[in-house]
């Protein structure tokens, strides 16, 4: 199967390892996330990712299954999926994407990092 990578358009997050548009603007949904590395952001939606395999996770907001989100070109870890929570008060993360926030660049930064450092939760 050949792969194919979907071109954004718009002001986007692109993987700071390859370039590769992962995530418009209008999808994020706050800045207010961290990560092993630091701050981390939490979007609607992503593209041109793969996914690991779900597992579940306890992270410092309660217990979730998650799955890890990997760039589709170069294979960077990016971060991860919330496939569900166990805490009622915090189901609205289910279906949401959080990338690190050093592992993506939106445009004022060309700087490259690479890291593979599992997830903490805000």
């Amino acid at each position: 199967m050949e792969k194919v990578n979907v071109e954004l358009d718009g002001k986007l997050y692109s993987c700071r390892g390859c370039g590769t548009h992962l995530a418009l603007a209008d999808d994020l949904i706050s800045k207010d996330y961290y990560c092993p590395n630091g701050k981390a952001f939490l979007f609607r939606n992503v593209s041109n990712v793969s996914f690991g395999v779900p597992e579940e996770r306890m992270l410092i907001t309660g217990i979730y299954i998650i799955v890890g989100i990997f760039c589709c070109s170069c294979g960077q870890n990016l971060g991860w999926k919330y496939e569900s929570a166990r805490d009622k008060t915090q189901k609205f993360k289910e279906g949401k994407f959080i990338l690190d926030r050093g592992m993506i660049d939106d445009g004022a930064n060309s700087q490259h990092n690479i890291d593979t450092a599992g997830p903490v939760d805000s």
